[in-house]
């Protein structure tokens, strides 16, 4: 972890974004924490909830859509041996 103040971070931004690499960068404002910097992909990793099957199938509006799927009996017939 690493910490600049909010000067060093404005004169030095190629330098915290390196730093971010290695972890959470804490910028200060008047000696106290107010932000953090971190990678996109630390973010990600951070924010990610996990879905479940039926989340990641849902299709948004599909309630609106009448559908009446055939019976199986429909489509079954006898078999033919011969």
């Amino acid at each position: 972890m690493q910490t600049l103040s909010s000067r060093e971070f404005n004169q030095d931004t190629a330098r915290a974004k390196r730093a971010a690499n290695d972890g959470p960068v804490f910028i200060t404002d008047r000696g106290r924490r107010a932000y953090v910097l971190i990678t996109n992909a630390e973010y990600e990793r951070l924010t990610h909830k996990p879905q479940s099957i039926v989340e990641a199938l849902a299709m948004p509006g599909v309630e609106d859509i009448e559908f009446d799927p055939p019976r199986m009996g429909d489509f079954a017939r006898a078999a033919e041996f011969d």
